[in-house]
């Protein structure tokens, strides 16, 4: 990786902006969901128009309390809003409404895994503020379009210290924050819909000193690959800047996803350039140390700690406590299935295996799964009896489960006749016909070519359409390969 050999050190910060999920915004009722038509969801208070006032939305204080509670924050009791004045032509009142000098959460880490490494990324702080609208440069011919739909949401932005130093940390970064922030309900993690973006601040410095070098900040980058390609782009241009003894400008950037470059927009601007004073509009806000505990008390179990649960007290692999404890609605599906049960393993196993499989094959996600958790453990039992083969049940009995949302798998198995036979006689029968098809093979095993029992094991099962036990099949193989 070039920030790991080319004698430079890259030192990145990130600024991830969250739309909280409220039904309003964040001064006023308008709505919120995507895709209205253009300039629909407004009001004269969204308009700014003189003599409207604004009133906070609660729903988005509680969110931001939540996802600052997930990230170790130090949550400030005492609250107020700022103005912001920098001229946003996407925003009518020509302000925006942030917090400054008081933001709701400081301090705080998010734990990252990168190049198999665990890291702590610090925050600064977590603050709410409201977003701008959306100005559409290419569909009104020599005009910018300004629609004022997403003017006024409700957001969140979370500022990491400049800690991390490699697009892989980065990357892991916005991951790990999306994964939060629908783990708890406060965001949908949209990127593609703009409700998750992210500001990407990048210096470079020689290894081994201690100042921070002049910082590009490269604006909206709307998924993790354009993060990824961002730093790396502006990493390797900063250093050529400074090996060819050049000047690095402070300077905010966009990125062009088409030749995945950065181009420069702006000079970039200090704290002190947008002039920040208290919004007289809005009266300050504060809380007690009971309602923060009641909101902790509310919150989820978070994927670490059920990774732990998995491990320790499920024994299961680390590998599908990893994934099981990677997505909330398959986590809560899993809980409700094993509930009652020590069919953990078994459970997984179907799970993450021919249940996944079939969703993967309709495009359906764990949210659209319709049968009944309990289906789950039942069907691990007539496996782990013997009453019924996996291969089986993972092939022919589990699709239509899914399919016929049926919640009962031992009247369907019996239903589609797919029970192991455990009768000797049957199973004989058709060991010896096996045997008789193939003399060659049964004189190579005898040779010593042992790896053909699974070959032999597997005709049976074919003749038998899966329905020979499999270890009297396998005792009664060798019991006739073995003789004389």
């Amino acid at each position: 990786m070039l920030e790991q050999t080319s004698g430079y050190e890259v030192v990145i910060g990130l600024e991830v902006h969250a739309q909280l999920q409220t039904r309003s915004k964040l001064f006023c009722g308008d709505g919120t969901s995507y895709g209205t038509p253009p300039n629909t969801a407004i009001s004269p208070i969204t308009l700014g128009h003189p003599g409207t006032l604004p009133r906070m939305n609660s729903k988005a204080v509680e969110h931001a309390i939540r996802m600052g509670l997930v990230c170790h924050c130090d949550i400030s009791h005492y609250n107020y809003f700022a103005r912001k004045n920098y001229f946003y032509p996407d925003l009518p009142k020509g302000y925006q409404v942030s917090q400054h000098t008081t933001p709701i959460c400081n301090n705080g880490f998010v734990k990252i895994k990168a190049a198999g490494k665990e890291k702590k990324v610090s925050l600064t702080r977590i603050h709410m503020e409201e977003d701008a609208g959306k100005s559409m440069h290419d569909e009104g011919g020599d005009v910018t379009l300004l629609d004022y739909n997403r003017a006024g949401t409700p957001l969140i932005e979370i500022v990491t210290e400049p800690v991390m130093n490699t697009a892989e940390e980065a990357s892991a970064f916005l991951t790990e924050i999306r994964k939060l922030v629908r783990w708890i309900g406060a965001c949908d993690g949209n990127m593609e819909e703009g409700s998750l973006r992210c500001d990407a601040n990048i210096s470079v410095r020689k290894k081994g000193e201690a100042k921070l070098g002049t910082k590009v900040e490269v604006k909206n980058l709307n998924s993790i690959r354009n993060l990824r390609k961002a730093i790396e782009f502006e990493s390797a241009r900063l250093i050529d800047i400074l090996k060819n003894d050049g000047k690095v400008d402070q300077e905010t950037r966009s990125f062009n996803a088409d030749d995945d470059t950065t181009f420069s927009i702006r000079t970039k601007e200090d704290a002190d350039d947008y002039r920040y004073f208290p919004e007289p509009d809005l009266s300050p806000f504060s809380f007690t140390q009971e309602y923060i505990n009641e909101l902790r008390a509310g919150l989820p179990a978070l994927p670490e700690e059920l990774f732990q649960k998995y491990t320790a007290e499920y024994g299961l692999p680390e590998y599908d406590a990893g994934i099981l404890s990677d997505d909330k609605t398959l986590s809560d599906y899993f809980e409700k299935a094993v509930r009652g049960t020590k069919y953990y393993k078994g459970v997984a196993n179907l799970l993450l295996g021919p249940v996944k499989s079939w969703l993967n094959d309709s495009t359906k996600d764990w949210s659209e799964l319709q049968v009944d958790p309990a289906v789950w453990p039942k069907l691990v039992e007539l496996i782990d009896s013997g009453k019924l083969s996996f291969s089986l049940a993972a092939q022919k009995l589990v699709p239509q489960l899914i399919e016929q949302n049926h919640a009962d798998p031992v009247q369907l198995a019996k239903a589609m006749n797919l029970f192991q036979d455990a009768n000797a006689s049957d199973i004989q029968n058709w060991v010896e016909e096996v045997l008789n098809r193939m003399p060659e093979k049964v004189s190579e095993f005898k040779k010593g070519k042992k790896g053909l029992l699974g070959m032999f094991m597997g005709e049976v099962k074919k003749i038998s359409k899966g329905k020979a036990d499999p270890k009297i099949t396998n005792d009664l193989l060798l019991e006739k390969l073995n003789q004389p």
